[in-house]
This record gives C-alpha cells, structure tokens and sequence, in this order.
C-alpha cells in the first residue's frame, strides 16, 4: 500500500523553512552519455561536445527554477558548469540545457562527471 505525505512547507528544527531540490543527477558526459544516479531525471541527451540536455521525469511548475552544477577533470583540465546552453530550449520545465568549458577558456568539454542540482 503506498502512501503519500504533502507538506506546504518543510521546516528546519529551529523553524526555518527548507528547500529541497526539485531533481538532481551526476552523469558521464564522455562517450555514451550515462546517468549514475539521480531523482526526477529521466535522460541526458548529448546535444554535442559539453553540451547536455537534462530532461525531468516530473515537469517544473515552470521554468522559474534555479540550477547548480560542479564537474570533475575532463581531458587532463579543469572544466566548469557555465550555464544554460545557446540553444532554442535552453530553460523549459520539461528540461534544461547546460554546456561545460575548459577552466580559463570558452572552449566546450565533454566531463567524466557533472553533477546538477535543480531548485524551485
């Protein structure tokens, strides 16, 4: 038997309210894109080199949601989350699109590892 708890706001102990992430995903960027874990993300889509499309399971209110992102080394330098990517889609709330650069350069990088986390 499931069961399901709604709650109008989550509070800390000293009654602070606390915003959880709405989806979260760490991927491999390189070669066949592929998900090792996440929540409320159903695929990456690899739209070329560093640039990703995250699509949700369960679709954002709308596409006033917040993103944070770190990556591991890729290619023997550090690269870097930078934002939503220049393409047509680049904030919906269905997805959302980031690219990943090379530290100090604005050249895109395919990462062995992105982390992404998507608050609202």
């Amino acid at each position: 038997m499931a069961s399901t708890a709604k709650f109008d706001v989550w509070q800390d102990t000293d009654g602070k309210p606390f915003y959880g992430a709405r989806a979260w995903v760490n991927f491999n960027g390189t070669g066949t894109v592929a998900i090792r874990a996440s929540g409320n993300v159903s695929s990456i889509t690899d739209l070329g080199v560093g640039n990703y499309r995250v699509n949700f399971s369960t679709a954002m209110p709308n596409a006033n949601y917040s993103f944070v992102g770190a990556t591991a080394w890729a290619s023997g330098q550090p690269s870097a989350i930078v934002g939503s990517s220049t393409s047509s889609t680049q904030i919906s709330s269905g997805s959302l699109d980031i690219y990943t650069i090379g530290n100090y350069t604005d050249v895109p990088v395919d990462v062995t590892v992105a982390t992404l986390a998507i608050f609202r």
